[in-house]
């Protein structure tokens, strides 16, 4: 027999095996001495009382055991001589993709632009503390993707509660932990994904499919709107019927290499605006209502949001305790993302503040045309770079000098490790973008006070939110609308956004492209 029950502990509680049992045991009604087992199903922290308390749903064992959750990987077989599936970029969406094929009984190969998560490291470096950017390998290419060096959090929108599980427990069996699988907001850290990422690629490798890094597709042949085969690095030319088009939301040179090929995409929207970092003791004190917080409670996070004349002014990728990193892909080009650890426990907390761009505004701001919005984020990137001193040193400003439009004299510290320096954003960023962020600021200020302080900085510019190219697919085949054997798939082709919606469109796309091999639709 099982019961389900819902528990609320204190933080000085929740590692205390024996009174979580007692209480279970209690709410079910049921005698201690007959439950086998307690499971903690899910998990998540309420901050809303006077101390904050967590939240369990907790299943009751009496007289039986939880059924144990079958391998997945104990159900794949070798496909070394299967039909070939070619997948573009190796991020979540890809090597998801690639799992799927084998598991479908196809032969996936990978091929990705840039270099393992190890070799990546280096160039990582570069950026940090030489400002040298790599456009091949940087933190948004290479092994794993952007999510591999940006964090690792697993959000997702997605109600397919039974397809995110089964992400989580493939994430868990290449080395996650588990608590992912009951947390609330499951988050894994930069410094645990590299492992798991390579554990995917030799899970891949182990079943007859394939990697290739330093693999950049520079050509795609189609004739009559039909996939024939694809080049790499412009000299290695292979035969193929399919396309699994995996690569990114900043793979602009993928856009134009299709543009060129009159193959059908469309501007989308996106959003774009800053950096925001307070002290992380600053968000608890807001958040728990703790100067100091409890030992067992994790470094709070927050999601704020408002309305400026109908358009969403909203955080984005929050990460506290974590880091700013810089996330350009190409010199030239100044952008900043964020990431956390496992331990979460940078005494920093920062979030995108970002606010949403509609095709229709950029529009009257002259920006017409497919790569309209992607010529934007790339001005407003490259007028950030332009402004400093020819490195990724970024701009900055505090709070409450960027909503007054007063350039600070100045700065709070920075987790940013290459430096920020004191500049005027209400410039830099377009006029009616700073002018929606001051005001996102103040109407957020009203629910969150203290938001808007002077003891945070924003820096500039995080606009790598998604993509801002949709390539059109049918909702059904999940393949392009017009070219047969071309399938779009994950946040560079506009069906995701995060780690784990992506993860599940390549699985989904991967299905797809089984269904067409097999049945043709």
């Amino acid at each position: 027999m099982k019961k389900t029950v819902e528990l609320k502990l204190f933080p000085d509680q929740i590692d205390d095996q024996s009174f979580i049992w007692k209480s279970a045991a209690s709410l079910a009604k049921v005698n201690l001495d007959d439950v086998s087992h307690v499971e903690v199903d899910r998990r998540s922290i309420d901050a809303r009382g006077s101390r904050p308390v967590y939240r369990l749903r907790v299943d009751v064992y009496v007289d039986e055991m939880p059924e144990k959750q079958p391998s997945q990987i104990e159900e794949f077989s070798d496909v070394s001589s299967a039909k070939k599936v070619y997948i573009i970029g190796a991020g979540p969406a890809g090597y998801f993709a690639a799992l799927r094929c084998i598991k479908e009984g196809l032969k996936p190969i990978v091929l990705d632009r840039g270099k393992d998560v190890q070799a990546r490291r280096r160039d990582l470096k570069a950026i940090q503390q030489d400002g040298v950017v790599n456009p091949h390998s940087n933190y948004c290419f290479g092994e794993g993707g952007a999510g591999t060096y940006s964090d690792g959090k697993l959000y997702t929108r997605s109600k397919k509660r039974g397809k995110i599980i089964g992400v989580l427990q493939m994430l868990v069996e290449h080395g996650a932990q588990d608590d992912i699988l009951l947390d609330a907001h499951p988050h894994i850290g930069s410094n645990k994904l590299p492992k798991i990422v390579s554990a995917l690629r030799e899970t891949i490798e182990k079943f007859g499919g394939e990697v290739r890094f330093d693999s950049f597709v520079t050509d795609i042949d189609m004739v009559d709107n039909e996939v024939k085969g694809l080049t790499v690095n412009e000299s290695e030319n292979i035969q193929t019927d399919n396309i699994i088009l995996a690569t990114g939301h900043s793979a602009r040179d993928i856009y134009e290499l299709l543009a060129r090929k009159s193959v059908y995409m469309e501007a989308k929207p996106f959003a774009i605006g800053v950096r925001i970092e307070h002290p992380q003791s600053m968000i608890d004190e807001m958040q728990y209502n703790q100067a100091e917080r409890e030992e067992n409670l994790p470094a709070s996070s927050y999601g704020v949001v408002a309305q400026i004349n109908d358009i969403g002014v909203f955080s984005f990728c929050m990460c506290p305790g974590g880091l700013i990193v810089p996330a350009a892909t190409a010199p030239g080009e100044l952008v900043v993302n964020g990431m956390s650890l496992s331990r979460r426990d940078s005494p920093f907390a920062n979030s995108g503040f970002v606010t949403s761009v509609s095709v229709e505004e950029l529009a009257e701001h002259g920006y017409e045309g497919l790569f309209a919005t992607m010529n934007f984020q790339k001005e407003v990137e490259q007028k950030m770079f332009e402004s400093g001193d020819g490195t990724q040193k970024a701009p900055a400003q505090r709070v409450k000098d960027f909503v007054n439009q007063k350039v600070s004299d100045e700065l709070n510290p920075t987790s940013y490790i290459p430096g920020i320096y004191s500049a005027d954003m209400n410039a830099l960023l377009p006029d009616f973008i700073a002018k929606r962020l001051r005001k996102g600021i103040i109407e957020i200020d009203k629910k969150m006070r203290g938001y808007n302080t002077n003891e945070a900085n924003i820096i500039g510019v995080e606009s790598r939110t998604s993509s801002p190219i949709k390539i059109p697919r049918d909702r059904k085949t999940y393949m392009h609308t017009e070219v047969k054997g071309l399938f779009p798939c994950g946040e560079g082709a506009g069906y995701a956004g995060g780690i784990l919606s992506a993860c599940m469109d390549g699985e989904n796309v991967a299905s797809a492209v089984k269904r067409w091999i097999v049945i043709g639709s």
